[in-house]
């Protein structure tokens, strides 16, 4: 369901409705709402001297679907604000020590499945739309961002003739690539928690010198989110000091595709020559020693 306040905010709002053992959930989260992110509904209960189908029934009171509804919801407040140290130390029990990478994979096929179930295809098809129209496209990231831009820099080239990879090692330079953005133009924003200022500044500027925005991010409660023209919603799923990037790298494959099949004649002609020139310049294989 879809939820138009956050949830403290309903929590407070709901207080006078509740029993006396629903306060005691209420007060223990406002209290300690980073905290109550990453229990589960037994431990929650534990520690507000209540039953689990209480804590249970306390979610859904507010109006979510169930338990995990309101910790995700919980976790999306937090997650721009936990430093790398708190990370580990709230996410550490949701990894399987005795297999890692089954552990690890099988939370990066989740985080796709749940943008799949998400994504408003509205937006993504307004999102097309702008950089089919843009009459320059800029693509900024910063931090575990700046390899999302690089790559959709990399197949924008082969399908457009006005890409500029907005290079992001000082703060001052991100400005001077963008000196010339302006209304007609198209800056595709990426960021996920922790938001990086840099790029939130980037994005006021480029919106503030009338281009349009389209944002890559995690929620509507992102700092890009309320700046942009079209936003692209992604699951970004924290894992210790890491974020996953398997869904908003799956979402740029996405893009890539619907833009390139807007595009096709002018795609495969360009294919055709960078063919050729691989082929010339013998760019692919090796030759074996004779």
């Amino acid at each position: 369901m879809k939820m138009t306040h956050n949830v403290l905010h309903l929590i407070r709002t709901g207080m006078d409705d509740f029993s006396k053992g629903q306060k005691r959930i209420a007060n223990y989260i406002l209290s300690n709402y980073d905290k109550a992110a990453f229990m589960t509904a037994c431990r929650l209960g534990q520690i507000a001297q209540v039953s689990e189908s209480t804590v249970v029934r306390f979610a859904s009171q507010l109006g979510y679907d169930g338990y995990p509804a309101m910790q995700k919801a919980l976790q999306e407040l937090i997650r721009g604000k936990l430093t790398s140290i708190q990370r580990i130390e709230a996410s550490g029990h949701q990894i399987n020590g005795s297999d890692i990478a089954g552990s690890v994979m099988q939370r990066d096929m989740e985080t796709i499945r749940n943008t799949i179930e998400r994504m408003d295809r509205t937006e993504f098809d307004l999102a097309v739309e702008k950089l089919m129209g843009a009459k320059h496209i800029y693509l900024l990231g910063v931090r575990s961002s700046s390899f999302l831009a690089g790559y959709l820099n990399f197949y924008f080239h082969l399908i457009f003739e006005n890409v500029t990879l907005v290079q992001s090692s000082a703060a001052g330079e991100i400005f001077d690539q963008m000196l010339r953005i302006g209304p007609g133009d198209v800056l595709v924003g990426i960021s996920f928690p922790r938001y990086s200022k840099m790029a939130v500044n980037a994005v006021r500027f480029a919106r503030d010198r009338g281009a349009d925005v389209i944002a890559v991010t995690d929620s509507k409660m992102s700092p890009l989110y309320k700046m942009a023209s079209a936003s692209l919603l992604v699951s970004s799923d924290m894992i210790s000091f890491v974020d996953s990037m398997a869904a908003p790298v799956s979402l740029l494959n996405a893009l890539i595709m619907a833009v390139g099949q807007q595009k096709s004649a002018e795609t495969a002609e360009n294919f055709s020559e960078l063919e050729r020139v691989w082929s010339r310049y013998g760019i692919f294989g090796y030759e074996e020693d004779e």
